[in-house]
């Protein structure tokens, strides 16, 4: 018998993933870049025993039957060349599919210790497609801080790879909760549909390649301005696309805009900060560690009933013992 255990954080996608070149082992489009966040994370156990006589996994301490883990097992079992079964306990610190990326952090914690307990020596490099096998955004949450996923074109030279992942920028996430139960458009359905018909997702993808050098600059620089600026952009780009499809659809909930529009008054107002929102209603806010209080009161005051969550860059994948 063999026990792990992993914890992998999740990240937001300053510059999103939204769409895939092979739906199979997944490939996106484009590029992406992302800030691993320390507040959402999940733990995941794996127990190799030779006596088991099938795959069985668990979320939160229900037992669930999710052909997705199975599939991912059954690789990861095909890698090592072992006949075993794994039984697989994770807790999730995160809201599951609302929006906040919880298959990221689930499926980089199941690579690390289903791969280690299968016997297999991984390098990050090796964790990070694997991952990618499970979730796209999970290959990102190999790695703490600022990160970016090189798309390639086959599973060799599809990974992610640090930038920057000592932050010493004191850079702040606030999530704003509008809603955690489950979106009713899945990111797989929802990115596929705008692939195969915005007639504007060419650009989209031009585009999205060509605002990672300039995010890399602005970190580098530490000029928050243009970092949020292109944070904000690229999040509305990719809404914009999900309007142009057919059928159009949105993440939008009437909340999620009055809180970006909260925002954009504090801007003008003085206090800088953005937001940027993934395949879901809630809103994330970007800002500076000496802004986050003034923007968490303004946002209490005027929506007293929602979630803040604030987190700050985050490690990546850690084993536990």
């Amino acid at each position: 018998m063999k026990i792990v255990k992993a914890r992998a954080h999740t990240n937001i996608a300053l510059i999103k993933y939204w769409g895939k070149k092979n739906t199979d082992i997944i490939i996106p489009m484009n590029n992406s870049f992302s800030l691993t966040l320390d507040h959402f994370y999940t733990d995941t156990k794996v127990t190799y025993d030779e006596n088991l006589k099938k795959d069985s996994f668990s979320l939160n301490g229900e037992e669930i039957e999710s052909q997705n883990v199975f599939n991912f097992l059954d690789y990861v079992r095909q890698l090592s060349g072992k006949n075993g079964f794994v039984k697989v306990e994770s807790i999730n610190h995160v809201p599951t599919t609302a929006g906040l990326a919880s298959s990221a952090s689930a499926y980089a914690a199941l690579a690390a210790a289903s791969s280690k307990a299968f016997g297999l020596d991984l390098s990050r490099k090796d964790l990070s497609r694997l991952a990618r096998r499970g979730s796209g955004s999970a290959t990102r949450s190999i790695y703490g801080g600022f990160t970016e996923w090189i798309g390639g074109d086959n599973d060799l030279n599809s990974y992610a790879k640090p930038f920057q992942e000592n932050v010493e920028w004191d850079i702040r996430m606030i999530a704003a909760v509008v809603n955690s139960k489950p979106k009713k458009i899945t990111s797989r359905s929802g990115m596929q549909t705008v692939v195969n018909t915005s007639p504007f997702y060419g650009e989209w993808v031009k585009n999205a390649n060509n605002s990672i050098p300039l995010i890399k600059k602005a970190i580098l620089d530490k000029n928050f301005t243009t970092f949020g600026e292109i944070s904000e952009e690229n999040a509305m780009k990719m809404h914009a696309l999900n309007l142009t499809a057919h059928p159009h659809f949105s993440y939008f909930e009437p909340q999620s805009i009055e809180i970006m529009q909260a925002i954009e008054q504090l801007r003008q107002d003085g206090i800088e900060a953005y937001y940027t929102m993934d395949a879901g209603p809630n809103v994330k806010i970007i800002c500076e560690g000496k802004n986050s209080e003034v923007i968490q009161k303004a946002l209490k005051l005027k929506f007293p009933e929602i979630e803040l969550l604030e987190s700050k860059p985050g490690k990546g994948i850690q084993f536990l013992d």
